[in-house]
């Protein structure tokens, strides 16, 4: 656990947002390298990147506001702390996409071609991602007794995120950080050998989905109002979050079924 990277007098670089700048670098790399390859238009494609990252961010921030609006009526100085949380993905990631297919169909970018780039490039920048959140102490585990388990130390940390000290945990962090890299890779090689524009997309879709259902089980940072079904045990509830992974697998299976038989009619 280290939260900050560095601190010089007044100026103070949190290593989560470090990690997260560096995902956004690393992803816009990407997505301008394999533009070129592919013949796109690199700049309008870079362009069009840059703003659905900023609606992403905003979006995030929203859902994880709304999500959790009687907490700040009470304690509206907690607004302030929106500035440092990276927000709810999946609503960042709702929000990016609605903005991306507008800023697409108005620009006249090609929507799927263009969308198989961002996807595993989402996918690099969400690993890096989590790695900050690890560092940060911000969307940890549950207890556990496994020998790789985590204890955390950093009451600045503990202050900021209300993650639980001197207790060993589940690093849900780093799997899924780990998850997110092996979908990068996976995403690639779709990439190289697709058989139809939106084929990466679709897959990233489904594949983000099944990495945070099962990240879920292991998350401790939830409370009681985050589940709509509350069983026993983790394994016998169901999250809002695992319930968005469950219409993401829906809307991806349905996205390639769609995209693939228009190739079809196309040939």
């Amino acid at each position: 656990m280290y939260p900050i990277l560095v601190k010089i007098g007044p100026l103070t670089i949190h290593t989560y947002g470090f990690m997260m700048a560096v995902g956004v670098a690393l992803g816009l790399w990407f997505i301008y390298r394999q533009a070129k390859k592919a013949g796109l238009d690199a700049n309008r494609i870079m362009d069009a990147a840059f703003y659905t990252i900023i609606v992403s961010l905003l979006g995030a921030k929203l859902i994880l506001f709304l999500s959790n609006i009687s907490y700040y009526v009470s304690f509206p100085r907690e607004l302030f702390s929106l500035a440092r949380s990276g927000g709810v993905f999946q609503g960042g990631l709702l929000f990016g996409t609605v903005y991306a297919l507008w800023y697409f169909h108005r620009k006249k970018i090609p929507t799927w071609p263009t969308a198989d780039l961002i996807a595993p490039a989402l996918a690099l920048g969400h690993g890096l991602g989590r790695i900050g959140c690890f560092s940060a102490g911000c969307c940890y585990g549950s207890e556990c007794a496994a020998p790789w388990a985590v204890v955390f130390h950093s009451k600045y940390a503990a202050d900021l995120t209300g993650v639980h000290l001197d207790r060993p945990m589940h690093p849900v962090q780093l799997y899924e950080a780990v998850l997110n890299f092996i979908n990068f890779g996976v995403l690639f090689l779709i990439l190289k050998k697709k058989r139809f524009d939106g084929q990466v997309f679709a897959f990233y879709i489904l594949n983000y989905s099944v990495i945070r259902f099962f990240t879920e089980y292991f998350r401790g940072d939830h409370d009681e109002k985050i589940y709509f079904i509350r069983g026993a045990t983790p394994l016998s509830s169901l999250s809002l979050p695992q319930l968005f992974c469950l219409l993401g697998l829906i809307g991806g299976a349905v996205l390639y079924i769609v995209l693939r038989r228009r190739q079809s009619a196309h040939s």
